[in-house]
């Protein structure tokens, strides 16, 4: 480590009590997508304190761009997500949400509070030294969800420019349940293209003493469900990663009357683009088995986000500055899995990539991601904000600078 490098980190944990109060602050109040209101606020109100960056609210709907740099040269993106989940906290905290039935179980307010942090070590690096580039910061919206027109925040920012001009994009992730302080990498195809469907199986219905009658479509699902279990194990390629999965199961109102509907409700996963598209026609050809049982079927399939691919040579940048600030091997390689992240939009658009940064509180609780327990160990802010300050400096000091 040299004491470059070191200075980053000492300033970062400087400003730990800061990025502390912000994360509670965000934790308390709680926002959905597209309705990030108070979030974006205090994101501006807190860019303007700490001056010399060009804020532009509004931006993908609810969103916040700021922007600072010597107008030339290159220009790094870092990006932030700022919405919550429609769950309910458990946690018995003082900062715990004070909206009912809203809450951040996935750390975005995490991520908010690690970016203003990035942002105010960078003001104070570009004015102590040249820089010969521009820093993009994106605090982004609804990570979580699509609005009614099937958009997302990544999508909406992007399609008001905000990654105009952009030569790389960078972001973060807290993972509640890895040790903290490791940082995780993977390169290439990271984060599983997601896509959900509805679909409704339909038959006759009928008194539920006489069910030779009619067509019974809770009789249908048992073929239809063990056809859709198959799919991952006998009808993709198994050096191909798949997921498939239902969620809802809903139909029927009494016990004695066999309902016309049934309605299932689920997530399929994949990397490959030809998988993906495979997999929606073998969900529509398990649900065809309706027809031959004497049913019939209705499917619609919303495509979601696509495999989140990281850049190599932006995953050697944190890797470096990683093991530079923390010490060596603090940056190690690990699948992500098969979540998904709408970060996969702005890597399409822009060479990018996103670190995983280990979070768990030592104590033996799993808080897992999207679940009422959800938390973090709030010790890590640091070392999240300074490598995505470092990996900037590096970037608008001289691009040969970004890897050792």
């Amino acid at each position: 480590m040299n004491d470059e490098n070191d200075s980053m980190l000492t300033r970062a944990q400087k400003l730990a009590p800061e990025m502390i109060r912000l994360r509670r602050d965000i934790h308390r109040h709680p926002e959905l997508g597209f309705q990030e209101v108070r979030t974006a606020a205090l994101v501006a109100d807190t860019l303007t304190e700490i001056g010399g960056i060009d804020i532009k609210t509004g931006i993908g709907i609810t969103g916040v761009v700021g922007e600072m740099g010597d107008n030339d040269g290159p220009t790094i993106a870092i990006r932030a997500d700022m919405d919550a989940l429609p769950i309910d906290e458990e946690n018995d905290v003082f900062y715990r949400s004070k909206h009912d039935g809203i809450m951040h179980a996935c750390g975005h307010d995490a991520h908010t509070a690690m970016l203003l942090g990035a942002a105010q070590l960078l003001r104070q690096d570009m004015m102590e030294n040249k820089w010969h580039g521009n820093v993009r910061f994106l605090f982004q919206p609804s990570e979580e969800a699509f609005d009614d027109n099937g958009i997302s925040g990544a999508t909406a920012m992007i399609e008001d420019g905000a990654l105009e001009g952009v030569d790389a994009v960078i972001a973060l992730h807290v993972w509640s349940t890895y040790p903290a302080g490791i940082v995780y990498l993977h390169d290439g195809l990271s984060l599983a293209a997601v896509d959900t469907f509805d679909a409704w199986v339909r038959g006759d219905g009928g008194h539920g003493a006489y069910p030779h009658t009619g067509s019974d479509p809770l009789a249908m699902l048992a073929p239809i469900l063990s056809s859709l279990y198959a799919i991952p194990s006998r009808r993709i390629d198994p050096l191909s990663p798949v997921v498939v999965s239902l969620g809802q199961i809903a139909g029927g109102r009494i016990h004695n009357v066999i309902p016309n509907e049934v309605h299932l409700r689920g997530t399929i996963r994949s990397f490959d683009p030809g998988v993906r598209e495979q997999l929606w026609h073998e969900v529509e050809r398990a649900l065809k088995l309706s027809i031959e049982l004497g049913g019939n079927y209705e499917l619609k399939i919303i495509k979601g986000y696509p495999a989140m691919d990281n850049d190599p040579e932006v995953n050697q940048w944190f890797r470096a500055v990683a093991d530079d600030l923390a010490g060596a091997q603090t940056a190690r390689d690990l699948p992500f899995g098969m979540g998904a992240e709408d970060f996969a939009y702005m890597t399409q658009k822009s060479k990018g990539a996103m670190f995983m940064l280990g979070a768990a509180i030592p104590d033996g609780i799993e808080r897992n991601h999207h679940t009422a327990g959800f938390d973090i160990d709030e010790g890590v802010l640091p070392l999240g904000a300074a490598i995505l300050a470092e990996t900037a400096r590096r970037f608008v000091m001289g691009r040969e600078k970004a890897v050792k």
